[in-house]
């Protein structure tokens, strides 16, 4: 299948948790003509959504991983990626954005900008990845998109545009006035389907010239011509539809849509908006890395005749095997072609190529530039890059946030055992924040990742789809330890067994570096180490901040750097240095003060306002230090910091305290020094841990 490029959209829907991003895609997938009926997230008929095709996704009413589909809308092509609201699955986001050319930016009209808005908004610059905002919910109590366009612009710093005025609010909701057009748009039809035009409401005339004034002055600056027409009062949708995709595509102009998913209300123009103004692939500048040349930047085109580029950005072990999601970025792809996996170097035939829906797929011949599909039976890891004859090319990586819980699960049986291990070697291969390790003084396995959520979420798959019985231990915050003072060392290691022996000698200090997790200075002058012997250095003091003496947790923001030393012309070698620098590290880092880090987490708490009070007390109870709250229509947001650790159980106590009303977020923040009593309660606990160890 060949298709016009340009015609071609990549989009995203993403959000906070619950502003309806799967709602909104279930309205988009039924009004192209994707699916014939219409599946509410926590629906009475018990289907659920189409885009959570998960059991836990339908049991729970959330989006867990990311779901990709494709429709047609208007001779447009439009692959769409429906991610996860909740900050526990945030690189399901993080590597939609990554493929993604455009978004769409969802938002409740009555929560307006949340917690996990910022942080979606945040992974979308990271991204270049230019979006339409839709104001969803207008049909609720205390909804305002007036007001959540200018936290848009106040909190998001976004030069956020009305596109469109409500035609009443809440209860009164009836549609929208087009401000390009000047007319009333109200939907009609059992499932709002038939968009019918009219003359927009006599009372709001007035309020919508002035809408419609606002929006041409901002809209204008993206094109001259516009502009001109402006002034002379001729301004046609034609022109202001390629002024506001201007504005769109240099990321400087974020148009607001506003409608009501669950009502059936909005969802035709917001479709008309991701055609005209999201970017098309060959919109967007691409660069790859030529890995034969020094990882030179190479400029992609969205050319299906040239070398072909595709990113595995996401991987699933599905009914037939490893189902791979690749972004064609050029070339193009087609069953039976031979490809190099570039990380590898590995040849790897095209045997089945999909598009996908959901959990649904068809089989397709070919994929051209620009497409996101699906392959079968291909041996890779996420973020690998597929190329063909020519140069080797890789694109950068993907994001990878570093987990914050760990949790030590235990086989109940042997078949358990292996059942275990072939769920958490797919998980990790699935998903590059949930991680795996053995600790070597229980060898216990200890899964670890992003938040409880996370973890949970993994330990259910387990004894669902591998049928693992597994009991789990209190969940293990990612502690870290440094130092926060400057300290010398001069270490010499000697050993002599007969034969040769080893001699290495070491000087130098540690100091604390905030902005680096681990820096390495040679300051080595007149060959006291001979160069061969500095890299042996830098391994040994890495192995060293592997686990700190406090309480064995890795060490971060140390400075290490080497001025002095020695070697001996038979005893010196790698091992004599790396265990050098590894006693010379623990020498030093008992003199440089060393402290207990732990992981602090930004916590966003809303409920009704009559709760508020209640609120506070339980962020207080938690060691939480509240950084501000807001107030509106009832509603009450608390922004605070709470360290990890005693985030364990909050939900529970939240729903007692709030009779089940308010709900919460939470991200990771920072590390941050622990209070003097807790520290002294982890190093009793990790001293009575080690005599337990030793005694055995």
């Amino acid at each position: 299948m060949s298709f016009d490029i340009s015609r071609v959209r990549n989009i995203g829907i993403s959000a906070h948790i619950d502003s309806g991003k799967t709602t909104l895609t279930e309205r988009i997938l039924y009004y192209t003509s994707k699916i014939h009926a219409i599946h509410d997230v926590k629906g009475k008929d018990g289907v659920g959504a189409t885009m959570d095709h998960m059991e836990l996704e339908r049991e729970r009413g959330i989006t867990i991983t990311s779901a990709a589909t494709y429709v047609s809308w208007k001779d447009h092509h439009i692959n769409i990626i429906d991610t996860p609201g909740h900050v526990d699955f945030t690189i399901e986001v993080e590597r939609a954005l990554r493929v993604l050319d455009g978004a769409v930016l969802v938002l409740c009209a009555v929560a307006g900008v949340q917690s996990q808005s910022i942080t979606v908004d945040r992974q979308m610059r990271r991204y270049n990845v230019p979006r339409v905002a839709f104001v969803n919910k207008c049909d609720r109590s205390g909804a305002n998109p007036l007001r959540v366009t200018e936290a848009l612009r106040e909190k998001l710093g976004h030069n956020a545009v009305l596109m469109q005025l409500p035609i009443g609010l809440e209860a009164g909701f009836e549609g929208v006035v087009d401000l390009v057009e000047m007319k009333a748009l109200r939907f009609e039809g059992d499932n709002g389907e038939r968009v019918v035009e009219g003359e927009i409401p006599a009372p709001m005339v007035g309020e919508a010239e002035a809408f419609r004034a606002e929006m041409l002055d901002a809209v204008s600056m993206f094109d001259d011509e516009l502009m001109e027409a402006v002034l002379e009062e001729r301004a046609t949708p034609e022109l202001i539809h390629r002024a506001v995709r201007q504005g769109v595509l240099s990321l400087e102009l974020t148009p607001v849509f506003i409608g009501s998913a669950y009502k059936n209300k909005g969802v035709q123009p917001l479709l008309d908006a991701i055609a005209r103004y999201l970017p098309a692939p060959g919109d967007v500048p691409i660069e790859a890395l030529d890995l034969d040349a020094d990882e030179a930047p190479v400029r992609l085109a969205a050319d299906p005749d040239a070398q072909t580029v595709a990113l595995a950005f996401k991987l699933e072990d599905g009914r037939y095997g490893q189902l791979t999601y690749v972004r064609v970025y050029q070339g193009a792809l087609r069953k039976g072609d031979t490809v190099v996996n570039s990380r590898t170097g590995r040849k790897v035939k095209i045997g089945r190529l999909v598009r996908m829906h959901a959990d649904q797929m068809e089989d397709i011949e070919y994929a051209g530039a620009g497409d996101i599909v699906g392959l079968f039976g291909i041996e890779c890891n996420t973020g690998d890059t597929f190329c063909g004859p020519g140069p080797r090319l890789a694109m950068t990586s993907i994001f990878v946030p570093d987990p914050v819980v760990a949790l030590k699960v235990v086989p109940k049986d042997s078949k358990s055992q292996d059942r275990m291990s072939k769920a958490l070697q797919r998980f990790t291969r699935e998903d590059p924040t949930f991680r795996v390790h053995l600790d070597e003084e229980s060898q216990e396995t200890v899964i670890s990742g992003m938040g409880e959520l996370h973890l949970d979420v993994y330990i259910e798959r387990m004894r669902r789809e591998y049928q693992a019985e597994v009991e789990t231990g209190r969940p293990q915050v990612a502690y870290r330890e440094t130092i926060s003072r400057r300290a010398e060392f001069n270490y010499t290691h000697k050993k002599q067994t007969g034969g040769s022996g080893q001699y290495a000698r070491v000087a130098g200090y540690l100091e604390p570096c905030e902005d680096q997790t681990y820096e390495f200075v040679d300051e080595i002058k007149g060959g006291v180490i001979p160069t061969e012997f500095i890299p042996s250095c830098d391994k040994g003091f890495r192995r060293a901040m592997e686990k700190g003496s406090l309480i064995g947790f890795p060490v971060t923001n140390v400075r290490v750097v080497i001025n002095d030393g020695n070697a001996h012309s038979v005893d010196s070698s790698d091992v004599a240095f790396q265990t050098a620098a590894l006693m010379a590290f623990r020498e030093a880092y008992r003199k440089a003060a060393p402290q207990i880090l732990e992981p602090v987490m930004r916590v966003s708490v809303e409920g009704p306002g009559e709760f508020q009070g209640a609120i506070y007390k339980t962020l207080m109870a938690r060691r939480g230090t509240i950084h501000g709250s807001t107030e509106d229509a009832g509603f009450t947001r608390i922004e605070a910091e709470v360290p990890l650790s005693e985030m364990f159980g909050y939900a529970t106590d939240l729903r007692s305290a709030t009779q089940g009303k308010a709900e919460f977020t939470m991200e990771f923040s920072r590390y941050a020094p622990v209070p003097r009593e807790v520290g002294e309660k982890l190093l009793a606990e990790y001293r009575g841990k080690t005599a337990v160890e030793e005694a055995r």
